[in-house]
């Protein structure tokens, strides 16, 4: 089927969790004290279901692949159609719960708390999804997930046989970064979305810049560097392009480099230069943390239009 044909630009595959979000807090507490929220949210999560409603706000045609549970799985995949999801690849386990995450969020930090539930049973999901030609349905498939080490060369070949190209968000997974096989890895995708810490722990390189170059020296020709506060970088055979940091009041970080990763990816795949790709992703990475949740702090298209304006990249 060729891409013109296909009815999805993308499917965004990863764990999905329901977002328990509370914030507000006066103080961060410490071992054995109590902290009162002011503010409660529950909100769709997890990497893939933030990038997927980005996306699909955006106006791509997105799918999402992953399990949930009997219990919070109806809410969650009603959740992410009210957000313009195509959520049919979603698959409902008969005993493991939906996963859930409690997240603790202050403008400047946030921790996890976390119960992994039907999130279980992805790995294998995604291989027998990936050698009945699933994903054929998509241009491209972009993982946000740190797909198992000893298997992932023979997954991504087998998801290159849908005939679909391939991104990666592996989130901060200490030992899958620091292990001698991730560079083998990532160079099997098209584009690599890592953060600072993380491009840090894979490269071993503490400057972004010379990050980059290691990568571009291990043979990884697409790396799209995630810096936070200091805006962003991207690789992208063999230049290097800056973004400027751009200012926002934040509320709530949350997903803000999924969000990054939907802006990009939405622009990469309508035809935008690397430049105006990086643009694009360093404002959808900012303006989400106006809100709580990924998903309700992610800018529409023309208030991203109106900020690119005044948006630049350099080299």
């Amino acid at each position: 089927m060729s891409d013109a044909a296909k009815p999805l630009d993308v499917i965004v595959a990863g764990e999905l969790f329901v977002d328990l979000i509370l914030g507000g807090f006066e103080f961060w507490p410490q071992p054995g004290q109590e902290a009162f929220a002011r503010e409660f949210h529950r909100e769709a999560g997890g990497g893939a279901a933030i990038t997927a409603s980005g996306l699909a706000a955006l106006g791509s045609r997105t799918g999402l692949f992953g399990v949930v549970g009997a219990d919070w799985g109806p809410w969650l995949v009603g959740r992410m159609r009210r957000a313009g999801v195509e959520t049919s690849p979603v698959l409902f386990h008969p005993d493991e719960p939906t996963a859930f995450t409690v997240a603790v969020t202050t403008p400047r930090d946030r921790a996890f708390f976390t119960y992994p539930g039907a999130n279980r049973r992805f790995a294998p999901a995604l291989s027998e999804a990936a050698a009945a030609q699933q994903f054929a349905q998509a241009r491209h498939l972009h993982l946000a997930c740190a797909p198992e080490l000893d298997s992932a060369v023979e997954l991504l070949a087998a998801l290159r046989r849908n005939g679909c190209s391939l991104s990666l968000d592996v989130g901060w997974h200490e030992d899958w970064l620091g292990d001698s096989r991730a560079f083998a890895i990532v160079r099997l995708v098209d584009i690599f979305f890592p953060n600072e810490l993380e491009a840090q722990k894979i490269t071993g390189e503490n400057a972004s810049e010379a990050a980059l170059r290691r990568f571009a020296a291990e043979g990884v020709n697409r790396v799209a560097l995630k810096l936070g506060s200091c805006g962003a970088a991207l690789l992208w055979d063999g230049e290097i392009v800056r973004a400027t940091p751009h200012p926002v009041v934040p509320l709530d970080t949350t997903g803000a480099g999924d969000c990054f990763d939907a802006g990009f990816l939405h622009a990469w795949l309508h035809g935008e230069t690397p430049a105006a790709c990086l643009a694009a992703a360093n404002i959808c990475g900012a303006l989400s943390t106006e809100a709580y949740g990924g998903i309700a702090g992610f800018p529409d298209a023309a208030r991203i239009a109106r900020e690119l304006k005044g948006h630049t990249c350099e080299k």
